[in-house]
């Protein structure tokens, strides 16, 4: 018989343990990995869920017992495994981490050499099919283990992206929502001319202050109350593996990550013009004017880590942005970091003197947007059908890329089915018409009700 292993999805693995996630499945996977890859040594790590040290170590033996050597850099967060990868010249790497999901869930995410990315269009499929099987060789050579700090590397690295002799003072509030982003905060600030105020900032895989998730709402609270009370000039919260940073203005306004996609996006196409921009579907037009206004080439891609990953290397992309405050950068092994978009923007502010509000308000004007909304659908491809027949006669250009993505004059949506969870997600923008976008967010949420 061949078990089916439900926590395989489209770009990582993610599911509730022990059911669909536990030790003997961690064990098989690393013989998978194995297998499919014949890797010499692979960087392993492990996020702060109470589960990752167990399944790392499970993970672990299975890679030795398939006779490739473990580097284990202990509890980090999901860049830190890119980086080790790249850094230390091994065949892959593999974290723990299911960030941003329940307490009660774990999860891997697989790269190769060079820390390229495993995705279901690139080996996941195949790691899949062979752990399910569940049938593999005896090793007679045996790998072994070494453990290895590469956080001093990492900082180091971190601190090229910012010239640290031009940057301003500023007060900063940090909210890690006792996830791992704490450790490197601690580890960098002695570097930065910067005051951090650190709200729930030990890791804590019980998540008292709850799944440290800055895209819902109800989790916004603490950063901007003490935006407010400390009178800072900036607001940083991360989910729990860190590979996503979020922000907020110095008035505690949440900023929605389009926005610093194309904040990130002008920067680097004003130092190096011509360059590529790899985007997701969710939301476009700011990014897609800001590449044209700076000569610069913005370059459409399906939602996800791995898959902007692919075509960022296939473009040489300079930078590469989501709206769900991924974002990716040439220089980081065209891998995604939570770390060194704030430092850049920290760096933008100093130079240019200016708050982050002013920044990015006349694009937040020009094309405001609905921010994502989720909804569970009990049938949601046929509700994306319904959607397109109902808006068809009026569309002006319609794309697949992900999900369905409708344009119109004056404003455009998507919809698209997660690729992690069990939802229907809407992202709605308009052209310098508030109203617009809001009665057109209601029309849609309508259909989805």
């Amino acid at each position: 018989m061949t078990d089916t292993l439900t926590c395989f999805k489209a770009y990582d693995v993610r599911g509730r343990v022990p059911d669909q996630l536990n030790g003997d499945i961690a064990y098989r996977i690393g013989r998978a990995y194995a297998e499919f890859l014949k890797p010499a040594s692979v960087v392993v790590g492990y996020d702060i869920r109470l589960s990752s040290q167990e399944l790392c170590a499970a993970l672990s033996r299975g890679l030795m017992e398939a006779g490739v050597d473990v580097i284990n850099i202990g509890q980090c967060g999901t860049e830190e495994v890119y980086f080790a990868t790249s850094h230390l010249g091994v065949a892959g790497g593999i974290v723990v981490t299911a960030s941003h999901n329940p307490a009660d869930f774990n999860g891997m995410k697989f790269v190769r050499e060079a820390s390229k990315p495993i995705s279901g269009d690139t080996g996941l499929q195949e790691i899949r099919r062979l752990a399910e099987i569940n049938d593999f060789p005896v090793c007679d050579s045996p790998g072994a283990i070494s453990f290895e700090d590469t956080q001093p590397a990492y900082i180091a690295h971190l601190l090229h992206y910012v010239d640290v002799k031009s940057l301003r003072e500023m007060k900063i509030v940090c909210n890690a929502g006792n996830g791992g982003a704490g450790a490197t905060i601690d580890a960098i600030e002695r570097y930065l001319p910067l005051q951090f105020s650190k709200v729930h900032h030990e890791a804590d895989g019980t998540f008292p202050n709850g799944v440290p998730n800055p895209l819902l709402e109800a989790n916004r609270a603490p950063t901007i109350e003490a935006i407010h009370s400390e009178g800072a000039d900036l607001g940083l919260a991360w989910d729990g593996d860190f590979d996503r940073c979020f922000f907020f203005d110095e008035n505690g306004r949440f900023i929605e990550g389009y926005y610093i996609v194309g904040l990130l996006a002008q920067s680097f196409l004003e130092q190096q013009p011509g360059g590529k921009i790899v985007h997701d579907p969710r939301l476009t037009w700011n990014t897609i004017e800001i590449a044209n206004e700076f000569s610069g080439q913005a370059i459409l891609c399906k939602t996800g880590h791995a898959f902007i990953k692919e075509r960022m290397r296939v473009e040489d992309a300079v930078y590469g942005g989501e709206m769900s405050a991924h974002h990716y950068f040439r220089d980081f092994f065209y891998c995604d970091s939570g770390m060194v978009p704030w430092l850049l923007v920290v760096g933008l502010m100093s130079k240019s003197g200016k708050k982050l509000s002013e920044l990015v308000d006349e694009r937040v004007a020009a094309f405001p947007a609905s921010g994502e909304i989720n909804r569970e659908v009990a049938e949601p491809e046929a509700l994306l059908k319904k959607i397109e027949k109902h808006y068809s006669a009026t569309c002006a250009s319609r794309d697949y890329t992900d999900g369905l993505s409708m344009d119109f004059d004056n404003w455009r949506f998507n919809i698209r089915m997660s690729n992690t969870e069990p939802l229907v997600r809407l992202n709605v923008e308009s052209r310098a018409d508030v109203a617009l976008m809001r009665e057109k967010t209601e029309e849609l949420l309508a259909f989805m009700a």
